[in-house]
């Protein structure tokens, strides 16, 4: 799959209101597109996408990694928003990772990248 263009990374919840709530607060911002009555999307970064669809079937299941350039600063930023967070967790090789969860179960990681 050479000439992906955009990447939409979706997370099913359950009780849509609050995930919609979570997610603001997350992002710091609601939602960048309303699709309809049961699913939003928020912008990432220039070609990437996360949206939450109201899915119970599926909802908890969910695993997004967002790369962040400032681990501490975007923890403090959730922290700031309510949201709580773990601790920073190593990832031998790769960087640096906190795993946030959101009211379904769902994990939206952050993540610090090495530069190497």
């Amino acid at each position: 799959m050479t000439d992906a263009t955009v990447l939409f990374a979706g997370i099913p919840v359950t009780d849509f209101q609050a995930a919609v709530t979570w997610y603001d607060r997350l992002f710091g911002r609601p939602a960048d597109i309303v699709v309809k009555h049961d699913e939003v999307m928020w912008r990432v970064a220039d070609a990437a996408w996360l949206y939450i669809v109201e899915d119970p079937t599926r909802a908890g299941n969910g695993v997004v990694t967002v790369a962040v350039a400032d681990l501490e600063k975007a923890l403090a930023e959730m922290t700031d928003r309510g949201i709580s967070t773990p601790p920073i967790e190593a990832v031998p090789g790769a960087g640096r990772k906190a795993p946030l969860t959101d009211p379904d179960g769902n994990m939206v990681a952050l993540a610090e990248v090495d530069p190497h």
